[in-house]
């Protein structure tokens, strides 16, 4: 086996089996269960597969630390897939939560499974229909992800095991609390003063992004591989910055990013009422009757594209993105320190700078 695969392509590949294994499973259940696993399977096309690349460097890391470079292991490749799963789950209900009609250029799932219901000339109401499915769908997601982690970690030894499946579990519990004060958050912010806005922001955004998109990938990876303390401490130490800069690269994208490049109309976020750090460090440097302008149009569905330029020359005006760019650089240098002197693979060291520095500097 070539010791250095494409994690992309290894991952896709595991996923197939995977799904293959699922429709042929759902066929004996009717037409309509393949509708679900379909949707499924849709809902795993494309992405970054920043979560999977994460968790094989982790793991990487580790097991060449006192290994020539090592094949990847089936392990570290179904636990690797399964938390692209999982991501399909919250990204599934993050869009209904939301009410989003698009993710990576198609359809949301619950608007594909409304589009369904038409199409086929069901009764009822098919937007209930799509919002119901959509609910069932990431819970399947989620216990299928449940179903992949536990193939690997039935295939490493019982230490090794229980840790990953330690890390696993703090993940998923984190991601789903973090979601929460998020939706919170947009209704909540006003009970708080306007000073400690960026301080919950970030809260929503160590939980809901730093820890579970790159942190605890990374440490779930490590942990396959049979990693000591110090060895989790240095990747958690670098995963968590990491991540904090790589969900603030994302609200800036959600404000300013390209549809074409996205997948999502520019300033989604603004017409979502996303309550950002970008968002609450504009409104601390804002005149009273420009945070009441903001307040009351941050939330808005309905925001036209003139209302939206509008709101981006505003905070830039504001110095918020500038300030913003400035934390970026800050969480990516202390990701950089916190891998000086780690007892880590040399090689698995330089693949995460480079995962590093593309998730800071991405565009979509």
């Amino acid at each position: 086996m070539d010791p250095s695969p494409d994690p992309i392509e290894a991952v896709s590949q595991r996923l197939d089996t995977f799904l293959i294994a699922r429709r042929l499973e759902s066929e004996e259940w009717g037409p309509e269960a393949a509708v679900l696993t379909d949707a499924g399977a849709a809902s795993l096309r494309g992405g970054k597969r920043l979560r999977a690349r994460f968790c094989i460097a982790g793991w990487r890391a580790v097991e060449e630390s006192s290994n020539v470079p090592a094949a990847l292991d089936p392990a570290a490749l179904s636990v690797a897939a399964s938390l692209e799963v999982f991501h399909a789950a919250a990204l599934v209900h993050d869009d209904l939560i939301d009410n989003s009609d698009t993710r990576r250029g198609r359809p949301s799932s619950h608007r594909a499974l409304e589009a369904h219901h038409v199409a086929h000339g069901w009764v009822g109401d098919a937007a209930a229909f799509g919002r119901s499915g959509a609910i069932l769908l990431g819970d399947l997601l989620v216990a299928w992800s449940d179903d992949l982690a536990e193939e690997g970690f039935s295939e490493v030894d019982g230490a090794a095991a229980a840790a990953a499946r330690a890390e696993y579990g703090v993940m998923r519990r984190g991601v789903t609390v973090g979601q929460f004060l998020d939706v919170a958050e947009e209704s909540a912010f006003r009970s708080e003063p306007d000073d400690r806005h960026a301080e919950r922001a970030l809260r929503v955004a160590s939980l809901k992004s730093a820890r579970y998109s790159i942190q605890q990938p990374l440490t779930i990876g490590a942990a396959l591989a049979g990693a000591d303390d110090a060895q989790l401490a240095a990747l958690a130490g670098f995963g968590h910055p990491l991540g904090m800069a790589f969900q603030l690269r994302d609200d800036v994208l959600g404000v300013f990013g390209d549809e074409a490049v996205t997948g999502k109309p520019s300033g989604d976020d603004l017409r979502e009422g996303k309550r950002t750090v970008l968002i609450a460090y504009a409104r601390e440097r804002l005149p009273a009757s420009a945070v009441r302008t903001v307040d009351e149009l941050i939330g808005d569905p309905g925001l036209d594209a003139g209302q939206i330029a509008a709101l981006q020359n505003t905070i830039i005006d504001s110095g918020a993105l500038e300030r913003i760019e400035a934390l970026i650089a800050d969480y990516a240098r202390q990701a950089e320190r916190a891998l000086s002197g780690a007892r880590l693979g040399n090689a698995a060291v330089g693949q995460l700078r480079d995962l590093a520095r593309a998730a800071v500097a991405r565009t979509a």
